[in-house]
């Protein structure tokens, strides 16, 4: 192996750190958009189950209609994800995390009106967070699918919020 002259070696180096580094930042890109499928998916999933809630013990028609939305329009927007995910091989989770599986117990525990006002509640937050979330993908998303997904769904998002704080 011939030897190399110490600038060789140094432009070695310098061409082996800036590959190290771009190699770690679409790992990173990689994993904000995996971290995205994620929690969009448990979110998802959660708002489904929260709406199928909803339309068995909401007191009131308009809990129930907006229980059916919320189902309706997740599952569509989870299909759409677990599209695009399947041909990137991401797992979309297809249940709520922890959080939002104490929040649906507690949603389960309740009826009447008193579940109208905690469902109400539940909905303005999550559809806050998820809107942020959202957002967050449209503006700094690196795979263009998931960023176009997320820029497409974020007026429905909004919609849904403006639709849970007239509860």
């Amino acid at each position: 192996m011939p030897k190399l002259s110490s600038t060789q070696r140094s432009f070695s180096l310098t061409s082996l750190a800036g590959a190290v580094a771009l190699a770690s930042a679409c790992l990173g890109a990689q994993a904000a958009d995996d971290t995205f499928v994620k929690k969009a998916g448990m979110g998802g999933a959660a708002e489904v189950q929260a709406g199928k809630l909803a339309q068995a013990k909401g007191s009131s028609d308009a809990v129930k209609q907006y229980g059916a939305k919320m189902v309706e329009d997740h599952t569509k927007a989870s299909d759409q994800l677990k599209q695009i995910a399947d041909g990137k091989k991401t797992e979309v989770p297809a249940e709520p995390d922890a959080m939002h599986k104490k929040a649906l117990a507690s949603l389960d525990a309740k009826s009447g009106p008193a579940f109208d006002k905690a469902f109400k509640a539940q909905m303005v937050k999550d559809h806050k967070d998820t809107i942020a979330l959202f957002t967050q993908e449209s503006k700094s998303g690196k795979d263009a699918d998931l960023k176009a997904f997320a820029t497409a769904t974020l007026p429905d998002l909004k919609h849904h919020l403006e639709m849970a704080q007239g509860l």
